[in-house]
């Protein structure tokens, strides 16, 4: 296996590895690599056009169903231009099938440091905390790739962990440091989990990162909190933070329910 978790095919369709297969089911992609990959097209879009000024701030993504680990094709394109605010849209598509919808809000560069402020207190930072991986926890190459070092005991729904991995997104491409960043978020779901994945499902349908200041390293701290409601639907938030603290927050809509025989 490639030391990445996807080979580009042509300019825009890409080839997932075993890196990337799911933790629910072994032939299906983990999203987390995806959403990065997303960023990365985003990323090739931007490269190809005037440079504009403008700042990734939100990005937020519709799973539209189950994601074949299979070559993918990414389109992007501006849905609403602007010199100051603009949105553009990705889609994801699978066997000619939309697989994942993803807006992103670009905002334009101020000098705000003389207002900044509110953000929460930073996490300790992960030099001298002790390694774990996922895979003891959940199946999957995407589990397996990642190295998480909690930041303290993990309780069922509730973990603070830093995360990092030594695969490329694309091999041999450089990767912009926020989508190397947005490529790891959406493993927050299975760090803080509340209830056994051996006993119930609680795959997300979506995913929305929201950025009050660009990461930076290879690092992503996640403050995590799962909540399972009464009636099927549960919610994972976390706190998004780089080396040098709070960068911003992810949100995470499950669907909750047991596993066939239970």
């Amino acid at each position: 296996m490639t030391a990445s978790y996807f080979e580009r095919i042509d300019r825009h369709r890409y080839k997932p590895t075993l890196h990337a297969s799911g933790a629910w089911h072994a032939d299906e992609q983990h999203f987390s690599p995806l959403a990065g990959l997303v960023v990365h097209a985003i990323d090739q879009y931007r490269a190809e056009r005037p440079p504009t000024g403008l700042l990734l701030s939100r990005i937020s993504y519709d799973i539209l169903g189950l994601i074949a680990l299979d070559e993918c094709e990414i389109q992007v394109e501006s849905i609403r231009p602007g010199r100051t605010i603009e949105l553009l849209e990705a889609v994801v598509r699978i066997a000619d099938r939309p697989v994942v919808r993803a807006r992103a809000w670009l905002l334009t560069e101020v000098d705000t440091g003389a207002v900044t402020g509110g953000a929460e207190a930073r996490l300790t930072p992960p030099d001298g905390l002790a390694g774990q991986s996922l895979g003891s926890v959940w199946p999957g190459g995407h589990c397996a790739s990642v190295e998480v070092r909690p930041v303290g005991p993990a309780q069922p729904g509730r973990a603070t962990a830093w995360i990092t991995t030594p695969l490329d997104l694309v091999a041999g491409e450089p990767s912009s440091p926020l989508a190397s960043y947005v490529a790891l978020i959406d493993t927050a779901n299975g760090i803080a989990v509340r209830r056994p994945p051996t006993e119930w499902m609680f795959p997300n349908v979506d995913l929305t990162v929201q950025l009050h200041r660009q990461p930076v390293g290879r690092w992503v701290g996640l403050d995590t909190t799962v909540v399972f409601g009464p009636t099927g639907q549960g919610l994972t938030s976390s706190v998004l933070h780089d080396i040098n603290g709070p960068v911003g927050q992810a949100q995470q809509t499950l669907t909750v329910r047991p596993l066939p025989g239970r």
